[in-house]
């Protein structure tokens, strides 16, 4: 059960800063970040801000999964599916679009090295509760 802390509290540590990244300043991110040097829409800072909400409310859902031990594995499960459909998104994006700005590239990497971690934590934390059981 450890482990599966110390993973949603590194995940939700993790998308907090991004989701303010993105929701806080979005003018400031699409510069620094994405290397737009003109104004952004007011609508495309409305998509980012509303992205940052959903993310935030999702790390609301994993800090809860850290002290309700009912709902830890759903939580797990949900950072692989979210991070799946984000990967799969803009792996099409990269195919139709062509290659975007490097810390994108760097999300998608990440992205999809969550799921076979979090499908390799709820293995092994299985395993041990059923070690426990049988002993």
């Amino acid at each position: 059960m450890k482990l599966q802390k110390i993973y949603l509290t590194f995940f939700a540590f993790t998308l907090s800063i991004i989701a303010l990244l993105y929701g806080i300043m979005p003018q400031w991110f699409a510069n620094t970040f994405l290397g737009l040097n003109h104004v952004i829409p007011t609508d495309a800072s409305h998509i980012l801000r509303a992205v940052s909400g959903l993310y935030l409310g999702l790390v609301g859902f994993f800090i809860y999964g850290i002290f309700e031990e009912r709902y830890t594995n759903a939580a797990i499960i949900v950072t692989a599916i979210f991070c799946l459909g984000l990967a799969i998104g803009r792996t099409i994006s990269m195919i139709t679009d062509g290659l975007p700005s490097p810390i994108l590239i760097l999300y998608v990497l990440m992205e999809y090295s969550i799921v076979p971690l979090a499908y390799m934590l709820l293995r092994y934390t299985n395993r041990q509760k059923l070690a426990l059981q049988n002993t």
